[in-house]
């Protein structure tokens, strides 16, 4: 956790949760986590039950219009909102509101964020959050995919990774970011390595030529194949992006 009042600030994720300890979840390890240890980024986690003023730190109650579960309440939601934003001294970052019905998550948005101070992601649960509380504090409704999960920990996991991979010197080689899938409305294309043959299949031997020109060529072959029949939204930004560019 980092103290957002600190100075001199790196790339700050904020995770408003219920459950404190579902963080740093996959972000404590491999790359991600010895990236923070360096300083290059920072997570901090604010437990929303703190701003309940409910003797039994109550954070919901039942849907208005009735029906199953139960929803987050405003009041408790914009008073833990409103103290993360007012004590950040940071520049502006974006109130993410991790939700089904969000917007797709998108490579080019999370290059956007990356470029940033850092975001606040909303970790909802039970049937959701009250809408006023999305409107009033203008928040990000954002996806992960097409699925129902318990709660927003994980997708907020999901989304903080994905930004906090391409910060600079997070990744060993830079490189790395810039051909792999969704950059240029692809798919990646296959990848291979020893040994030669597995289970009598072979890696493909244009790969083995040493000649980068039909490399090159092979690969971008195949994320256009796989592009096409796995991703036709994709395919169709693709083939219009070509066409625009002759």
């Amino acid at each position: 956790m980092t103290d957002a009042t600190s100075p001199s600030l790196p790339w700050t994720a904020t995770a408003l949760t219920l459950f404190p300890d579902a963080f740093p979840g996959p972000l404590g390890v491999s790359l991600i986590a010895t990236a923070a240890n360096h300083g290059l980024w920072a997570l901090e986690t604010v437990d929303i039950r703190d701003f309940s003023r409910h003797k039994h730190r109550s954070v919901d109650d039942t849907p208005a219009g009735g029906g199953a579960g139960m929803v987050l309440r405003p009041d408790v939601a914009t008073e833990a909102i409103d103290a993360v934003q007012s004590r950040w001294q940071g520049g502006k970052r974006p109130l993410i509101y991790l939700t089904p019905r969000g917007k797709p998550l998108a490579q080019t948005r999370v290059r956007e964020w990356a470029k940033g101070p850092g975001v606040v992601v909303f970790c909802g649960r039970f049937e959701g959050l009250d809408q006023r509380v999305i409107e009033s504090r203008e928040m990000e409704e954002v996806s992960v995919g097409d699925a129902v999960l318990a709660g927003g920990e994980a997708p907020a996991q999901v989304l903080i990774e994905a930004c906090v991979r391409l910060l600079p010197g997070v990744l060993g080689d830079p490189m790395s970011t810039e051909d792999e899938s969704f950059e240029g409305d692809l798919l990646e294309y296959p990848h291979y390595t020893r040994p030669r043959v597995f289970e009598d299949r072979e890696i493909p031997e244009v790969l083995l030529s040493g000649h980068h020109g039909r490399v090159e060529a092979w690969r971008r072959e195949q994320a256009e194949k796989i592009t096409k029949a796995r991703r036709p939204d994709l395919w169709t930004r693709y083939k219009a992006r070509k066409e625009n560019a002759r």
